[in-house]
């Protein structure tokens, strides 16, 4: 069926779902024709619940307009993917967008897939799933590593390997719960990027991070502008102790120095304090050293 064949397309999501997917055949609907282990079955949405597992908390509602107008016009291309409950409803483990634009469209049913799953696989799935989307805000993503973490004890390694991600981004994703609450927010509501916060980590003091904050978002920093600011910030004295201080060099020494170098052909400095100092003559290879050898015999 055409619908199924959408894991050619994203690996790391056939990958992931299909590791947690137990091989079992999916509960038939009484007069059901499609009866099968992966048949999708029409499910009246009135009887799906919402995931408690649920880590996504924000949806595009344009997204959202746009999928429920499609779906009104062509139907649900893709199934979802839900388990029954002891009441005869079922909730979610996958495909929220599609559940809730197939309701905008006025639509009845729904094509769902029936798994037979237990409370701790129906969470990883959902959390693993929802990883696995590209719409997902940092934060979002934050929290739903850190459950993973929390939840089944998974190290980041496993962590990246169940999601099809770098092991670096889960470590990277996970560091953003150290920011202050009011920074998260701002992450989550987009007036922050991903590398904004990442660059404000470093300064560890939430009043520190808070305050960078609003000057960075004040002159609309770029990502690298802001962490050059975060490290004059952790470094005020390196910073200022590197910037090129103009010398002021005495006249006479600086006619001299003028001298040398044009008896000699080669550069020369010249470093005098209160009569006492240093002549350095630079040169850039060996047949000017040894021209300078010969004028300095003659």
């Amino acid at each position: 069926m055409q619908t199924m064949t959408e894991a050619p397309k994203r690996r790391a999501l056939g990958k992931g779902l299909e590791s947690l997917l137990p091989r079992v055949h999916a509960v038939a609907e009484p007069g059901s024709s499609e009866s099968g282990e992966g048949r999708p079955r029409e499910i009246p949405l009135a009887e799906i619940e919402r995931s408690p597992f649920q880590t996504r908390t924000r949806f595009d509602e344009v997204q959202l307009a746009e999928l429920a107008a499609s779906i009104a016009a062509t139907g649900v291309v893709q199934p979802i993917l839900v388990r029954p409950l002891p009441h005869g409803h079922f909730q979610l483990i996958a495909g929220e967008r599609r559940w809730l634009a197939s309701q905008r469209a006025g639509k009845e049913t729904i094509p769902a897939i029936v798994r037979q799953v237990s409370d701790e696989q129906a969470m990883e799935m959902t959390i693993v799933e929802n990883l696995q989307r590209s719409d997902l805000n940092p934060m979002e993503q934050a929290r739903a590593y850190d459950r993973l973490a929390r939840e089944f004890q998974l190290t980041q390694e496993q962590m990246a390997k169940r999601t099809g991600k770098d092991r670096a981004s889960v470590g990277n994703f996970l560091r953003l719960l150290k920011l202050p609450v009011e920074i998260q927010g701002q992450v989550e509501e987009g007036v922050l990027s991903f590398g904004h916060a990442r660059a404000l980590l470093p300064l560890e003091d939430p009043q520190t991070i808070l305050k960078a904050a609003q000057k960075v978002t004040a002159l609309s920093m770029s990502v690298r502008q802001t962490e050059s600011y975060v490290q004059k910030m952790m470094n005020p004295e390196t910073t200022s102790s590197e910037e090129p201080k103009a010398k002021v060099i005495d006249p006479n020494v600086r006619e001299v120095q003028v001298q040398l170098q044009q008896a000699l052909g080669l550069k020369v400095r010249i470093e005098d304090k209160k009569g006492r100092g240093r002549v350095i003559i630079e040169y850039g290879k060996l047949e000017e050293f040894d021209r300078l050898l010969e004028k300095l015999g003659g």
